[in-house]
Formats: C-alpha cells, sequence, structure tokens
C-alpha cells in the first residue's frame, strides 16, 4: 500500500510516495528549498509543491521540526516562531484538500527507523538521534515511542546542544570530522548520563557518511549504529502516520 509522506526541515522540504509494505519510497522523492522566512504560508506553499509534484490525491502525513501536540505546533527552533499555536493539521489539510497527519519529525523518523530499519526488534531505551539544521531525538521504551522529546535542545556547555554539534554547525564552523565527532560524543555522554540506551540510531543526511565519524566516538557505552532508512526516514515515518489516521 503506497501512502504520501512530507519532511519538513529547516533546509528542505521533501516527500514521495512511499510503500508501507516495504518500508521504503515507492518513487524518487521530491525536494524544494525551505523559504526564509520558514513561516507557515511559506512553508505550506512548499509542501503543496512536492505533493503536487506526484498528482497525489489521498491521504498526507507531514512531520514538523518542533514540538506537536494533537497537530498544533507548540515550538519552532528552526522555522518561524509564527508556527507557535497554529493547528498545522488544519493549514495544510486546507491547503492540500486532504486528511492530513502531522507529528514531529524526529518521532517520525524513529518510528520508520523501528519498524523497518536498525530498530527493528530492539527492547529496551533506545534513541534515534538525527543531525541536521538542529539536533531531533525520538526515545523509545521497549518498542514504544515518548513523543516530543525534543533533547536538541538540551543545554551543554552553556548553549543548546543543538547550536554546538549538529551538522549546522559542522558545516558553519568548517569543523573536521574529527573535530565535530569530539562534540557529538560530548552530546551523546550528556544523553547517557540521563537516560541509559542501550542503542542510539545516528540519522539525518550525514548518517550516509557514518564512517567517517562514528569510529571516531569513544567511551560512550550504548551501541552506536546509523540508521538504515537514512534521510528517508522521516518521510516514511510521515506516511506511516498517515495510513493510522
Amino acid at each position: 500500500m503506497n501512502v504520501f509522506g512530507v519532511d519538513i526541515g529547516g533546509s528542505g522540504i521533501k516527500g514521495a510516495p512511499v510503500d508501507l509494505d516495504r518500508g521504503d519510497l515507492a518513487e524518487p522523492r521530491h525536494k524544494v528549498l525551505t523559504p526564509h522566512p520558514a513561516t507557515p504560508d511559506g512553508v505550506a506553499d512548499g509542501v503543496v509543491e512536492v505533493v503536487r509534484h506526484f498528482g497525489w490525491s489521498g491521504p498526507v502525513g507531514i512531520t514538523f521540526p518542533g514540538v506537536v501536540t494533537g497537530s498544533v505546533i507548540r515550538t519552532a527552533a528552526n522555522v518561524d516562531k509564527s508556527w507557535i499555536d497554529t493547528d498545522a493539521g488544519e493549514l495544510l489539510g486546507d491547503r492540500l484538500g486532504q486528511r492530513v497527519s502531522v507529528l514531529n519529525d524526529a518521532d517520525a523518523a524513529g518510528v520508520a527507523e523501528m519498524a523497518f530499519g536498525a530498530g527493528r526488534g530492539r527492547k529496551g531505551v533506545v534513541f534515534l538521534l538525527t543531525f541536521g539544521t538542529g539536533i531531533g531525538s525520538a526515545l523509545f521504551i521497549d518498542g514504544k515511542l515518548v513523543p516530543n522529546t525534543e533533547l536538541g535542545h538540551l543545554e551543554l556547555h552553556g548553549h543548546e546542544a543543538e547550536k554546538h554539534a549538529s551538522t549546522k554547525v559542522k558545516e558553519d564552523e568548517d569543523l573536521s570530522w574529527h573535530h565535530w565527532a569530539h562534540r557529538v560524543q560530548k552530546y551523546l555522554e550528556h544523553v547517557e548520563m540521563l537516560f541509559s540506551p542501550e542503542l542510539f540510531i545516528i540519522g539525518g543526511g550525514v548518517s550516509r557518511k557514518a564512517d567517517k565519524f562514528l569510529p571516531l566516538i569513544e567511551g560512550i557505552r550504548a551501541e552506536i549504529v546509523p540508521a538504515e532508512l537514512q534521510n528517508n526516514a522521516g518521510i516514511v515515518g510521515a506516511a506511516m502516520a498517515a495510513s493510522e489516521g
């Protein structure tokens, strides 16, 4: 069964039909740049462009980089603050003329990885962490999601962790893989101290280059693996949410 998923990020809005029997994209994804400022109307235009690129008609799942309760946006760290208290389900559903489901972006990626990727069959405490414009987090306990953890905003060295160790920071500060891996290690040490997970799954676009930095991370007791669905996990998880209504 194919269902459409859209992943809204701080830099790009990407989507595709998803084959939920395989847990993979049914067609190559289409991506547009996230507008700046990333206002509700501007982002909605991007979502509509992505969905209409495929001529899609039917339910759509959509991720958002912030806390989502029901379909209402509660935080907006890497998009325009005018999103806060916006009913994204109502806005995007009206614009698309379709039923939509909205959830936190890292939660969507985590749900997909637990069903089809590196978290399959894993019990205990598992974290998926996405490194991109910010740092997203999805926490699972015996396979059950604890939603909206947003642990990229933990304080690390006097700053929000994502201002210290995101992929965007690596690019902006032109950090070497070794230097950036050391920052990621410090962040993982902090999360491990708080939650004692058995497994860290590292997602986001940088997961495609896991061999360049994961071997440099030392002293973490939990197993650390790259996301198997890589940067498509959010799209797959969004589609899963839409299929469940």
